[in-house]
């Protein structure tokens, strides 16, 4: 050794990197085969190779380091207001849209989709939930605007082929001159996160001569949109749905338009971006605040509708918020798993201490237990013709999306902490996993919204209660801890033993009780026994909480962990 070296590395994990996440994941593999998908496992083999690999892992790096930059005015001092990316962030995008992780339900008529097709999709965008999670954002958008915009004939038919397009075009022009379109959308004011009704931004109907002056035939039915966004996600893409008030007689209210960046006659919008957010995460995707001044813009469904019209995009944004979140939780146990494999202390291996497994198998059955309601919560948007599904998609949605979104922060800390200060620092991703699970959690209805949101679905649908039973059921008879706790949940839920349990102050226990007690029923069912029986024995014998490691004694650490994370050498 030189004498100017100071040291010889050794004891440090390989970098991680150059594996099939789709191949090393067991539990995704036997979710997509269950609800309906196994037809597209062969695509999601490719996927996973690519996703796996260092260099599609080094370029979430990339984009998070350079971060978008806003540029209002060209060098003539033309208002542009455009959004630089760094190059891998494009590369990003093309992954996400090629392989239509925003079109995949929806490329055939409605009612046609290959069965599964929902399923499918969440399989990929929970593993590309694994490598970068900002440029999800408008891939989401995009895939949820799709039946909202098919309330609207004539947008529909001028954009459809262009939002389905699996090319993927960021440039900046009208969309007839375009490739493929992204749909974002914008919300929230300054004045009203939560209570969108207190919305100041007003919208009125454009003078029929002015718009068939200026637009031709494509004018008909144009407003005029005068207000802010405090919230404007992605202002790069091609259009954003957004809510405005509308004074026409007798329909005063909120409405929902349709506000495209370029307008029919090749001129820009009026949508003035003021600046672009500074955020504790997603800080490679672009959010921002907007002005519209004189926007112009497209009513999509009727007047005064506009809240449940955007909630049908909700409902798809939440879903994704769901299965996003449970990327997340996968890429920060394998990071964690990885380190703890390659890293010893006090003489064996982390892996092999008793308290790390401890930890690191309460982390595998939190993961497993996310991925498989995730595909389940899935299969429940692919069966739209079956009232019970609808239902119980209707009360697991909100549900899945404050719990699994809830754990989530605990979840990356716990796993930054099994890698101590190496996890801490930005130089490996625990850090940005990290900062990404609360965006789940806040965006799309915070968690005191989402719990009201199942008292409302068991409040408006009776049956839902049916519906819950009906799933909860499929898991009878395989442990009685199961079939006892089921039995309180369901009296509770009907307004037997404790009607304060479905109460509006105990509705965060509520929509808990709903995820744990579906996931328990997944895993009994379909997972191999020592998993169940431990998430049973951690979650459902006694209450969730405190600190991640605390399962006990009898949990078959050895065997969770070697499922958690398979390689072989076809990996």
């Amino acid at each position: 050794m030189n004498r100017f070296d100071t040291h010889e590395v050794f004891n440090q994990a390989p970098p991680f990197g150059d594996l099939n996440l789709f191949r090393c994941d067991p539990a995704l593999r036997e979710g997509l085969a269950r609800e309906g998908a196994g037809w597209y496992a062969d695509t999601l083999d490719a996927l996973g190779a690519r996703l796996g690999s260092a260099e599609t892992l080094d370029l979430a790096r990339l984009a998070n380091e350079f971060t978008p930059r806003l540029i209002n005015f060209d060098r003539a001092g033309q208002r542009i207001d455009e959004v630089e990316f760094h190059p891998s962030w494009h590369r990003l995008m093309s992954m996400l849209i090629e392989n239509g992780a925003h079109s995949l339900p929806w490329e055939q008529e409605p009612g046609q989709a290959r069965p599964g097709a929902q399923v499918a999709r969440a399989a990929a965008y929970l593993m590309f939930g694994q490598v970068e999670n900002g440029s999800q954002c408008p891939v989401t958008m995009t895939y949820a605007s799709v039946p909202a915009l098919r309330q609207n004939p004539a947008i529909a038919a001028r954009w459809l082929p262009k939002i389905l397009s699996r090319e993927y075009d960021p440039r900046s022009l009208p969309v007839e001159q375009k490739r493929g379109a992204l749909v974002g959308m914008g919300m929230t004011e300054k004045q009203g996160g939560t209570d969108v009704r207190a919305n100041t931004t007003r919208a009125a109907p454009l003078d029929p001569a002015q718009a068939k002056d200026r637009f031709g035939a494509q004018g008909e039915g144009a407003f005029v949109i005068v207000g802010h966004k405090w919230f404007f996600s992605a202002p790069q893409c091609d259009a954003h749905l957004v809510l405005a008030q509308t004074d026409s007689e007798g329909s005063a209210g909120l409405s929902c338009f349709f506000v495209p960046r370029w307008l029919p006659d090749g001129s820009r919008n009026a949508i003035r971006v003021q600046r672009l957010k500074n955020k504790l995460g997603n800080r490679s995707n672009a959010s921002s605040e907007v002005e519209f001044c004189d926007a112009i813009g497209w009513m999509v469904g009727r007047e005064g509708r506009g809240i449940p019209t955007i909630l049908e995009m909700g409902s798809h944004t939440r879903l994704d918020c769901v299965t996003g979140t449970a990327g997340i939780m996968r890429a920060a146990l394998c990071h964690a798993l990885h380190h703890a494999r390659g890293r010893s202390a006090f003489g064996r291996p982390l892996a092999e201490q008793p308290l790390m497994q401890n930890v690191l198998a309460d982390l595998a059955l939190e993961s497993e237990a996310a991925t498989a309601f995730a595909l389940r919560l899935a299969r429940c948007y692919d069966k739209q013709d079956d009232p019970m599904e609808v239902l119980l998609g209707r009360i697991l949605t909100p549900a899945g999306k404050y719990w699994l979104c809830k754990r989530g922060p605990a979840f990356g800390g716990e796993a930054m902490e099994v890698m101590g200060g190496n996890g801490y620092v930005e130089d490996g991703p625990l850090a940005r996993l990290y900062r990404e699970f609360p965006v789940n959690s806040i965006w799309e209805g915070s968690g005191n919204v989402m719990c009201l949101d199942v008292l409302r679905a068991f409040g408006k649908s009776p049956e839902a209660h049916t519906a819950l039973a009906q799933e909860l059921g499929l898991a009878a008879g395989r442990d009685a801890r199961y079939d006892a706790w089921c039995a309180r949940l369901l009296d509770e839920i009907a307004g037997g033993a404790n009607p304060a349990a479905v109460s509006e102050f105990g509705a965060r226990r509520l929509a808990e009780q709903l995820v744990v007690g579906v996931q328990a029923g997944l895993l009994l069912r379909h997972a191999p026994a020592y998993v169940a029986d431990a998430f049973v024995a951690s979650r459902i014998a006694r209450e969730v909480g405190g600190a991640f490691g605390r399962l006990p004694d009898g949990v078959d650490a050895p065997a969770i962990l070697a499922r958690a994370l398979e390689i072989s050498s076809t990996t």
